[in-house]
């Protein structure tokens, strides 16, 4: 089994996280550090560490939808000591989010310690839509939403298209639904900033046919077989 699929077999992170901690020579195979992406590991006889602490398969996987609240880092441990998601969960397990979240943005997101599923979901070939309620400044008219829906330029990089449809204006605020199959960093936020909008509130509301369903801030629940074998298969 190559090293980065080990390692998310360990429940550390998604393959391609897992592929950055070899790269940062934070892992070790039988007391040696290595760097070689293609290595392959004996799960009968080797010792894989990751920072002097040594990792083993999981066998026991869990699957958790979180409603993110804002004021919650996306990730299992922060250097500013902020607060993380992870802190939401109660569980003895070593879990991490699938994909990410801003800081500001709340909504539907999933924990795991299955590294294949989490590689799976974020791995844009296999297009798994995520749903966003916007709130935004000022009204949109049907040119912006065209231009939403076409994809616009982010860092020289054309965003895939998207679905969008307004759901109201109200107070000079317009009620966004938005649904995108990619994960880059604050996406939303900058697709309507590229327009020129300024996004007020931001939620996502469902991943896949996964949805809240009604779950307040800060709640989460075990996602069922069903659920989870719909993500395996989305």
């Amino acid at each position: 089994m190559r090293i980065n699929k080990y390692l998310a077999t360990c429940g550390l992170a998604s393959r391609r996280k897992c592929e950055k901690l070899v790269t940062d020579e934070k892992v070790s195979v039988n007391g040696k550090i290595v760097t070689d992406l293609s290595t392959k590991i004996n799960i009968n006889k080797d010792k894989v560490a990751v920072d002097g602490k040594q990792v083993k398969l999981v066998t026991d996987k869990v699957y958790y939808l979180l409603n993110k609240p804002k004021g919650y880092i996306s990730a299992v441990k922060d250097s500013k000591d902020r607060k993380t998601i992870v802190d939401l969960i109660d569980t003895d397990k070593r879990i991490f989010p699938v994909g990410r979240l801003d800081y500001d943005t709340e909504g539907a997101i999933i924990l795991t310690n299955d590294g294949d599923l989490a590689h799976r979901l974020m791995h844009p070939s296999h297009e798994v839509e995520k749903t966003y309620i916007a709130n935004v400044k000022g009204d949109l008219i049907e040119s912006e939403l065209a231009v939403l829906r076409a994809g616009v330029v982010i860092n020289n990089i054309r965003t895939a298209k998207a679905r969008v449809k307004k759901l109201k204006y109200e107070n000079d605020i317009s009620r966004i639904e938005l649904i995108i199959h990619e994960g880059r960093n604050r996406q939303v936020r900058k697709m309507f900033e590229a327009i020129g909008k300024e996004v007020l509130y931001l939620k996502r509301v469902a991943i896949g046919e996964i949805t809240l369903g009604g779950m307040s801030r800060m709640k989460y629940k075990e996602l069922s077989e069903e659920e989870v074998e719909y993500l395996k298969n989305a």
